[in-house]
């Protein structure tokens, strides 16, 4: 994305912030962000096809912030996933998402709210992914059901805590209560052996997700994490997490991968390893190339 879109995409985010998405016209968005009608609609077709690009940049945002967190870091530490949480709740805060989200409740636009459904359905895969890392692939089976009960629990913590205290210091005490109880549930649940929804339904829910379905999804998952956890502190450390930051955005994520850019970013690795990388890194070619040939 040029700087410039990005310009406007963060011009608009402050005003929809500041006037609501409803209150704020093209002509307003011009005037702040300083461009002219012709070079906004080579950007965008509409403010609805602006406020999509706003949850974009964010949602790809908060994945590269929540991944850094995982460098070096095991992925089954239940610490880590907290600490993940935590910057997913500040973040939401700082820019408002809330806000956002409930301009678009009010919309009444089926394409906008079908995005928005679409991103609360990332969220829930992102969250069903670490409960894969966290809990093992034998608890797998539950996990969808586990996450589900996970985000409820803790949405509802959050809400009533803050109605009852009105104190953002008490959020870190929040997360961490909602996942202690997790924990215990997801024992209870596997236990049990009962399940309302198979994981499998992210087919049918983000079919972009499963492209080549979700066993390849979580081995490129696993790969990539122990990859970033064999980096090493250096000055080379940002350039390689980037490019697995880029390739699995662009295999998993996207609707038209763009197989010739995943190519050079793979190439690109390659060409900067080290050697405790190397086992990973073949791991992560092999399983790639099987993508490219399809």
């Amino acid at each position: 994305m040029n700087d410039r879109k990005q310009h406007v995409i963060e011009k608009a985010h402050q005003l929809f912030i500041e006037k609501g998405f409803q209150a704020t016209s093209i002509i307003d968005i011009l005037e702040y962000s300083g461009i002219s009608k012709g070079t906004f609609y080579n950007y965008f077709s509409s403010k609805n096809e602006l406020l999509i690009a706003i949850f974009t940049s964010l949602s790809q945002r908060i994945d590269q912030e929540r991944n850094k967190l995982l460098i070096g870091q095991d992925p089954s530490d239940i610490e880590i996933f907290i600490q993940q949480l935590e910057l997913q709740m500040a973040f939401n805060k700082r820019n408002k998402l809330l806000t956002l989200f409930e301009e678009v409740f009010v919309s009444n636009d089926p394409s906008l709210k079908q995005f928005l459904k679409r991103f609360q359905l990332m969220y829930l895969h992102w969250i069903y992914s670490r409960f894969v890392a966290l809990f093992g692939e034998s608890k797998q089976p539950y996990l969808l059901d586990c996450a589900i009960m996970f985000l409820g629990m803790l949405h509802h913590n959050i809400h009533h805590h803050f109605m009852a205290h009105e104190m953002d210091s008490s959020l870190k005490h929040i997360i961490r209560y909602s996942v202690e109880r997790i924990v215990n549930m997801v024992e209870e649940v596997e236990r049990s052996g009962d399940q309302l929804l198979a994981p499998e339904i992210f087919s049918k829910w983000l079919p972009e997700c499963n492209k080549t379905g979700l066993a390849f999804e979580k081995k490129l998952f696993y790969i990539i994490s122990a990859l970033k956890k064999n980096i090493s502190d250096g000055e080379n450390l940002l350039e390689p997490i980037e490019l697995l930051d880029f390739i699995q955005e662009e295999v998993i994520h996207s609707k038209t991968p763009r197989k010739f850019l995943i190519k050079s970013a793979l190439t690109t690795l390659k060409e900067i390893s080290e050697v405790k990388w190397q086992n990973e890194l073949e791991k992560l070619e092999e399983i790639i190339n099987d993508f490219l040939i399809e």
